[in-house]
């Protein structure tokens, strides 16, 4: 699956995007119709500890899904991503009967 990373306003490190890719790759187990998917790294500036910000869209034949989480890290923040679009994707599946 094609994985596009996106950090505002920083630049994201090569271990931060093997991982996104690697955790990502994963949810071809749950639907193997996923075309590409587009993360967006954010860091907003508050005094909370979850201030970083991952948006997670994915590409889907006639379909897309958004997700939004926050978190201490931004793995942390892409697991929790990846586990919300599991459950989406496999609804997904379930729902198109294949």
């Amino acid at each position: 699956m094609k994985v596009n990373v996106n950090a505002v306003n920083f630049s994201a490190d090569r271990k931060l995007v093997d991982f996104v890719q690697l955790r990502l790759n994963k949810l071809d187990k749950f639907y193997d119709k996923v075309v590409s998917s587009d993360v967006f790294f954010k860091v907003e500036n508050t005094s909370e500890k979850e201030n970083k910000i991952v948006e997670v869209k994915v590409n889907v034949p006639g379909d897309e899904f958004l997700v939004k989480k926050k978190g201490k890290t931004f793995e942390g923040a892409i697991d929790l991503a990846a586990e919300s679009l599991e459950r989406q994707l496999v609804k997904r599946k379930e729902k198109v009967g294949n």
